[in-house]
């Protein structure tokens, strides 16, 4: 599994990059993997909106599920990828890349120190597994 120490994870799967005040995120590798196919992704916010972590920023449907995405940290939503609104697949073959979900002006830089890094999260899908 491709991942990155700069990355921070939470334990429903999402994960957290952070430049300046900005945070970028996004669902998991392993994530993705376990959903299988995404197919629909409707956003639960728009840009502007305040987000408190823990709520749930996307509803994602794949041939398998339905399930929620939450937001890992607090804050106010500056961009949305709409790319993977209309292609949910791009989460599927770059959940890192393309795959983005949405970008946040954190509110409270501090609640990244809540989420798993990299280690912790691989400990964390082996023992769910």
């Amino acid at each position: 599994m491709i991942m990155n120490q700069e990355r921070l994870y939470s334990q429903t799967h999402e994960w957290v990059s952070q430049t300046n005040n900005v945070a970028t995120i996004g669902l998991t590798d392993f994530a993705q993997k376990e959903l299988g196919d995404l197919v629909f992704l409707e956003a639960n916010y728009k840009v502007g909106d305040d987000i408190n972590a823990k709520d749930s920023v996307c509803t994602i449907e794949s041939v398998k599920a339905v399930s929620e995405i939450y937001c890992p940290v607090s804050g106010k939503i500056t961009e949305i990828n709409e790319a993977v609104i209309n292609k949910p697949e791009l989460i599927n073959s770059g959940p890192y890349d393309d795959g983005w979900i949405l970008k946040i002006e954190l509110s409270d830089p501090g609640e990244l120190d809540e989420l798993m890094d990299e280690t912790a999260y691989e400990k964390h899908i082996a023992e769910q597994g």
